[in-house]
């Protein structure tokens, strides 16, 4: 494969990351996944102008987001994607400098590498329904930044997995927030209720589109802290995200989520979504 980095187009097997980049030694970076149906890179806007976001909020260096999108572009060419389903991966660390807390000199220059990568098939539970399980929130407090730093999300996975689940969801002092990877939604009472965009959260790019999508089919959506002990009363459980797109939940932990099939409003959420991103 052959991927984007530091201005050059290689072959992904011959980068090379110095031991002495900050991403390296300290999390120091940001990164975006982007979803391409058939070559077309759906709402890359949005995902460059939330990269551009973290960037800022870490005081990194500013990258141009049109030179971005002709990388992805180019990758998509290079690997033969343009007629397939595919991801792009875009990292950012702050550079290669000696190993030291502060910020390196500002004319150090960041470490850019982007990658492109054929997406597999959605496994048939993604239709039918996941099961998830509720995990202690123990991230920092800048959930909002899109951060290379996700130790605590591949802890809450990789307990998901050991427990025949698809994915675990956040819970910070009694407040659902979200996903280990995805947004989480739930409906009561034929409203959609998701956790307000704040610094608890990513605000995802996949979870604007089905607000934006509820306006259009006249779903009343409340952005509300989800309580832990109210999770039960809910008639149906999502997670978004950007390779997953609308996912019903129909198990949380060792309870069913109303009678244990997705529900009316995902499945049209998920139906209208499917619509979207066909155009």
């Amino acid at each position: 494969m052959i991927a984007y980095f530091n201005g050059q187009y290689v072959s992904k097997e011959n980068i090379k990351i110095s031991p002495d980049d900050r991403g390296f030694l300290f999390g120091d970076g940001v990164y975006e996944v982007i979803r391409s149906y058939g070559g077309r890179l759906f709402k890359i806007d949005d995902h460059l102008s939330r990269l551009s976001r973290s960037l800022g909020e870490l005081r990194m260096a500013p990258v141009s987001l049109s030179h971005l999108k002709t990388v992805a572009d180019q990758l998509l060419h290079r690997n033969n994607l343009e007629n397939e389903d595919a991801t792009l991966y875009i990292q950012i660390t702050r550079g290669v400098a000696p190993r030291k807390h502060p910020f390196p000199d500002p004319e150090t220059s960041p470490t850019v590498y982007v990658s492109a990568s054929v997406l597999q098939p959605s496994p048939a539970e993604w239709a039918s329904g996941i099961a998830v399980i509720l995990v202690p929130d123990l991230r920092w407090g800048r959930c909002d930044i899109k951060s290379v730093g996700l130790l605590p999300n591949v802890l809450a996975s990789q307990q998901a997995k050991e427990q025949g689940a698809s994915e675990a969801v956040f819970v910070r002092d009694g407040v659902i927030t979200e996903g280990s990877h995805t947004s989480f939604c739930a409906v009561f009472d034929g409203a959609l209720v998701t956790h307000p965009a704040n610094h608890h959260i990513l605000a995802g790019v996949t979870r604007s589109v089905v607000l934006d999508l509820c306006v259009t089919l006249g779903i009343s959506v409340r952005e509300s802290p989800i309580l832990e002990r109210t999770l039960k009363g809910a008639s149906e459980l999502m997670v978004l995200g950007t390779t997953s797109e609308v996912v019903p939940v129909v198990r949380v932990d060792d309870w069913d989520v109303g009678d244990g099939n997705p529900g009316p409003i995902t499945s049209k959420l998920k139906q209208a979504f499917g619509d979207l991103r066909a155009v």
